[in-house]
């Protein structure tokens, strides 16, 4: 199975990513409703869930050249000794530092932005919340997603979408009275 899959990944790297996020990504927007509202229904009618899945696979583009990108801009600051030659761990560190600072506000703003177009509401709340979510979750988890060998990037990438939605899941619950 994972060789089928390193295979998928590496003949077919932006499709594959694509594919992953429209589901994964999708699969955590969703969790998160289920969690807060404490009952399991169907938050996003078909036309938004479809919309949802168009805007994880848009952003996934973004996301696979971002962590080839920010592999090779790490590489490139060490070979002209602007960083320090790092073990395994602190160059998934780095990189998860540089892509996170660097391409993650981008991307939560780009997130919030096609979250308002398929609302079709503007919805610009907690913005700075979510600006902290690349400190407090998405470098960690990045920085564990590095540590893998590239095929494996991507995928858990977009399986963190799922557990940043249990997060916000239960934060979303414990700040919604009981109904």
């Amino acid at each position: 199975m994972a060789q089928w899959y390193v295979q998928l990944v590496m003949e077919n790297p932006v499709w594959s990513a694509m594919v992953q996020f429209a589901v994964l990504g999708t699969l955590g927007d969703l969790v998160s409703r289920w969690i807060a509202a404490r009952k399991v229904f169907m938050p996003f009618d078909p036309r938004a869930t479809v919309l949802k899945m168009l805007q994880w696979a848009l952003l996934a583009i973004g996301i696979k050249y971002a962590f080839t990108g920010f592999g090779g801009f790490v590489d490139a600051l060490t070979g002209h000794s602007l960083l320090p030659v790092m073990d395994r761990l602190g160059r998934a560190f780095a990189i998860s530092v540089a892509m996170n600072l660097q391409f993650g506000p981008f991307l939560v703003m780009a997130h919030r932005l096609l979250d308002n177009a398929i609302a079709r509401k503007t919805n610009w709340d907690k913005l700075d919340k979510s600006m902290l979510s690349l400190l407090w979750f998405w470098i960690p988890a990045h920085t564990v997603t590095f540590t893998l060998a590239r095929p494996f990037q991507i995928g858990l990438a977009a399986l963190w979408c799922v557990v940043f939605g249990l997060i916000l899941g239960f934060y979303n619950r414990r700040n919604q009275p009981v109904s």
